[in-house]
């Protein structure tokens, strides 16, 4: 059963992406960010009322606190970024730079934590950059000297998805995990319907079509979905087995970015992709 589960945390978590890059062709992505969190804010307490780690809410401490709110807040900030990418890049480019978020947290992790990398972590991380820098074509670097693209924002969503772990790592000692999910979605939750406000979008709040309304919520379901079988798996199978088929969901991404929107990868891409898959694997070593 866990190992069902696992394989449905990483086709979910590969469908997160495709439905919101459906739901963003004509809504602006801070909104539907905003309405995006709403479902995954559902979906994180329906886990933590399952798990019955509610009543250990009044046992967190204040550092505790801190360092899920700062969390939460990079969190935010990273979801907001990747779903611009999203919304004006292709989901088979955006996601590998996206992942290599994992190489931003190894980084993070040696100088704050003071963690030590194994050789075959240090392979995994290089294989994952060169593999991310395969994917980019020269093109995107050259528009980003002409104008904000989608890279921009996808090496945007890495960063704070990097901060999101090393802050999320310190945080979550004192407090139990799915717990500390939840609050730091209420976070998220408040920053991304704050930005909104702040960038006076409220009227585009009412004018979302339903069937780009639906593949938002639809998102947010498939996040939840992902959460929900990630933790079932862990709850009853090995987590060196678990974490590894979970972080495949790109693989997941890729195959319906090509039956959706007919996204190709170049032969160049397709090794990158290889590497970063890898690479992936070789860190769990």
């Amino acid at each position: 059963m866990w190992l069902l589960l696992a394989v449905g945390s990483a086709v979910f978590a590969g469908l997160t992406s495709i439905l919101a890059k459906c739901g963003l062709q004509n809504v602006d992505s801070t909104v539907a960010t905003a309405y995006r969190t709403v479902v995954a804010l559902l979906f994180a307490w329906t886990i933590v009322l399952i798990a019955g780690s509610y009543s250990e809410i009044g046992d967190i401490d204040g550092d505790t606190w801190m360092f899920l709110i700062l969390s939460g807040l990079a969190t935010g900030a990273s979801w907001l970024c990747y779903f611009k990418a999203l919304q004006i890049g292709n989901v088979n480019k955006v996601v590998p730079v996206d992942k290599s978020s994992n190489v931003l947290a190894i980084v993070l992790a040696v100088i704050i934590i003071g963690e030590v990398l194994t050789p075959w972590g240090i392979a995994g991380a290089v294989l994952i950059l060169i593999g991310t820098m395969m994917m980019i074509e020269k093109k995107d670097v050259q528009e980003v000297n002409e104008r904000s693209s989608w890279l921009l924002f996808a090496i945007g969503a890495a960063v704070f998805a990097a901060l999101t772990s090393i802050l999320g790592k310190i945080g979550i000692e004192g407090v139990d995990s799915n717990l500390g999910t939840a609050i730091r979605t209420v976070v998220v939750l408040a920053m991304s319907w704050t930005m909104v406000l702040v960038m006076r979008k409220q009227d585009k709040v009412r004018g979302i079509r339903r069937k780009d309304a639906l593949f938002i919520v639809l998102s947010g379901l498939a996040t939840g979905a992902s959460w929900l079988c990630f933790f079932g798996a862990l709850q009853t199978g090995p987590a060196s087995v678990i974490v590894p088929i979970d972080k495949l969901s790109i693989l997941v991404t890729i195959a319906f970015s090509y039956i959706v929107f007919k996204e190709t990868l170049t032969k160049k891409s397709a090794l990158g992709l290889a590497g970063i898959v890898a690479g992936t694997l070789l860190l769990l070593l």
